[in-house]
This record gives structure tokens, sequence and C-alpha cells, in this order.
């Protein structure tokens, strides 16, 4: 039958109205082969389609049988789908159209039903080239015309629509998935860090943590532990995103678990580096700073792990930089730590934070310019000093993001400062290679 204009006017309205109906890609594809009969006659009928162009099966086979009608049997084994060969597997190589009168003479054909003796198949193409094949069998030899030839092109191009509208269908419902699988993450990683600070008669903590993404690597955490003693840990997984993420919730199991079994932080650092490279890939490591904070006398107790030297703001106007400890976690086992101690007196404050805080992508903050900032809210609650660096750091790199996780936290002991025999001298600092985590 000759496909006039008025005729594709008809199909082309006829497979619109039945594409609409629904996104299920095998359904639009059964009806359009149903559609398909009442223009051309035939005894078996396939949509074929590369499994690279529709990643919706994972059978293993070269090309996907999309929708089949009238086979003798399902054609998952067939060696025409697993290898790509057969008139189906040319057409889709090649993107020509071939009518084969009689099956038995082409050299190509890969018989998929005993009683087959003629096929027309023509390709599917999108804008990306050639993705299938749409193709019909009759039992009878030289079933097939030209303008049969015409009008399974016509449906071919259907086809593709009503696989390219169903893979874009899935590709939403997949990013849907992953954002809610994203939040969810978000949500349970949120509530792996503290939901407000420790109360500690005597001292004033906050705390912040802007993950890059979602999910991020970097973590903090306040742990009560007996006679009035606190631990304060910040730590940076390096990398992004997920993986990072997952490796932070490991960590910080394996922190909570030592630290209130381990007093002596050269140990729990020992353990915590056992754990890392127990857990993690061999990509990654951990840098950490774990502090045991006496709230009587003032005493910190730390071990750095090589993360970024926490500073303690002295109140007559020096700084101290935490350096004790030794390599990052996880880069091989056995490796050894020293710990440390500074005392906070009344008026001094610990400044705790992530390589995020300093490095502002290229343009490095600094520790100089982020003592300053903390040090532009003394005598103010802790929260402000928080605000004040996350407003210094954005006015610094012009942007209202940061390119890595930002977390800071600020411990201040209250009270008047006593005088002390250093005067205004700023201690020296030492200095020793961090590793950058992220």
């Amino acid at each position: 039958m000759a496909l006039t204009a008025e005729r594709k006017y008809r199909l082309l309205v006829e497979l619109s109205q039945r594409i609409s109906r629904t996104l299920d890609l095998e359904a639009v594809l059964d009806d359009l082969l149903q559609a398909l009969r009442s223009a051309i006659a035939y005894d078996a009928a396939g949509v074929f389609v590369l499994n690279r162009a529709v990643p919706l099966r994972a059978d293993g086979n070269m090309i996907a049988g999309m929708v089949q009608l009238g086979f003798d049997k399902p054609l998952a084994e067939d060696p025409m789908l697993r290898s790509g060969r057969g008139i189906i597997g040319h057409v889709i190589r090649t993107g020509e159209t071939l009518n084969v009168a009689d099956v038995r003479e082409d050299p190509r054909y890969i018989a998929g039903r005993v009683g087959t003796r003629s096929e027309l198949a023509v390709p599917v193409v999108s804008e990306s080239g050639v993705i299938g094949c749409l193709n019909v069998e009759s039992d009878a030899l030289a079933a097939f015309s030209e303008a049969d030839a015409e009008l399974l092109q016509f449906f071919a191009s259907a086809a593709a629509l009503s696989i390219e509208k169903a893979l874009l269908h899935r590709q939403v419902l997949e990013k849907q998935r992953l954002e809610d699988q994203l939040a969810v993450a978000r949500d349970v990683q949120a509530g792996l860090l503290p939901g407000g600070p420790p109360r500690l008669a005597g001292y004033d903590v906050a705390a912040v943590n802007l993950p890059t993404h979602a999910i991020g690597g970097d973590y903090y955490d306040y742990v009560p532990l007996d006679k009035g003693h606190l631990a304060l840990v910040v730590a940076d997984v390096s990398g992004k995103g997920v993986p990072a993420a997952l490796l932070m919730a490991s960590f910080r199991a394996a922190l909570r678990t030592e630290i209130r079994r381990q007093s002596d932080l050269r140990a729990l650092a020992s353990e915590l580096n056992a754990a890392v490279v127990e857990f993690r890939d061999a990509a990654r490591f951990v840098t950490a700073v774990c502090c045991v904070l006496d709230a009587t006398t003032g005493a910190l107790r730390y071990v750095n792990c090589g993360h970024n030297p926490p500073l303690v703001l002295r109140a007559e106007g020096t700084r101290e930089a935490l350096l004790q400890g030794g390599p990052a976690l996880g880069l091989k086992a056995g490796e050894r730590f020293e710990a440390g101690v500074v005392t906070l007196e009344p008026g001094d404050g610990l400044v705790l934070y992530t390589d995020g805080v300093v490095e502002l992508g290229e343009a490095e903050f600094g520790v100089d310019r982020l003592e300053a900032a903390v040090r532009a809210s003394h005598g103010r609650p802790a929260s402000e000093a928080l605000d004040g660096v996350i407003a210094a750091t954005r006015a610094f790199s012009g942007r209202a993001g940061y390119e890595d996780d930002f977390t800071l936290v600020v411990l201040n002991r209250l009270g008047q400062p006593a005088e002390r025999a250093s005067g205004g001298e700023r201690r020296a600092e030492r200095s020793r290679p961090v590793l950058r985590s992220s």
C-alpha cells in the first residue's frame, strides 16, 4: 500500500496517541507493532536495540530484543542477539534497509522461527546514530514491497522517538532516585554530627560543618568522658562525596569506641590508624586531631594525625600551633604517634579546622586571616566567631560556597586572663608537612 501524505498523517496521529498513553518502553513498542499489523501483513515482528543504546537490559547480549511478536520461542539466547549477527545485526551495523525475498538464499540469515521465508528489516535511527532495527517476517516468499519498506521506516522513526522518550523518562526517574538517596544520606550524615554544643561549665563551644556536596568527608565531634573530661575531634577524609562519607562514618564508629576505652592518645591514634588501614581503599586516608580537655584545670592533651594544626589563641595575643602527633591515618600499618599537652587559661581560645577553611580553591586564606577573624569576636560567644570566619572567607573568595568541605570548631575558656610572664611576644611556630585530604 502506497504511503500517501494523508496516510502518513493518520498513522502519525495514531502512533502519537499510542505513545502518549504510557512511558513504559516495552508497552509503547508493543503498541507500535500492533499498529503496524494493520498496515503490513506479517507473521512475526520485533524491535531490536543495541544494549549500549538502551541500558535497560543486563542479559549480556549485544542486542536486546525489546519486543517480539509471533516468534516460536523467546529470543534471549539467540546467537543473533548474543553476538549481533544475522540480518538484524547487519542492519544495525550498516544502517542499510534489507528486503530479503527468500531468507534461505541469504548467508546472513539466522533462523529465529521455522516458518520464515522472507524478511524486511530497517534501521532505527536516533540523533546519536543507528540504535536498533525494526524487523518483520513472513511465511510467504517475497512478501514485502518497496512501499512496505517505506512504511516500515516510518514506523521505525516512531520507535526511535518512543525509545528516546522512554530513556529520557528513565533518566529523570534515575536522577530523582539518586537525589532522594542523597537526601537520605545527607540526613543520616547530619545525624552523625553533634546535635548541639556540649554544656561545659567555664567554656563556650561552637562548630559548623558546610559540605561542598550533599554529603562530604569532614567530621567533628564532642565525646563526654568521665571526671569532667571532654574529647574534641576534627577529621577530614581524603576525597569528596559518597566514598568519603562512607569512610567518615566508619572512622566515627571506630573513634567513639576507642576514645572511651583508651585514655592514652598515642595508643588511640595507633588503634585508629589500624582501623582505617583495614576498612579504607588504597587511595584514601584520614587526617585528624583528637583532643581531651580537662575542664577543671584547662589541660588539653592532643594528638595530631597529619591534620592542619589547631590554634591556641592566647588572651595576650600570642598563638600556638598544636603539632605533636604523626602521619595521616591509613597510609600504612604500624605507624607511631606522639601526644602533646597545652593548658588553656581563662581568656584563651582553641580553633580546630579542616583545610577547606584556609584553602579556598586557588586562593590561600591562611591561618593568619583565620586568627584575625576569630579574634575579631573576642569576648563574644563562640558562635559569633564562626559567623565571622564564614563572612571573612566568603568576602576573601568572592563566592558564597566552598570548593572543599568546610568544618570549624571554636572553644573559648571563659573568665579573665591572668598576667603572664611571656609578654606580647608571639611564639614561633614550628612547621611540618600536613597531608591535604581533599
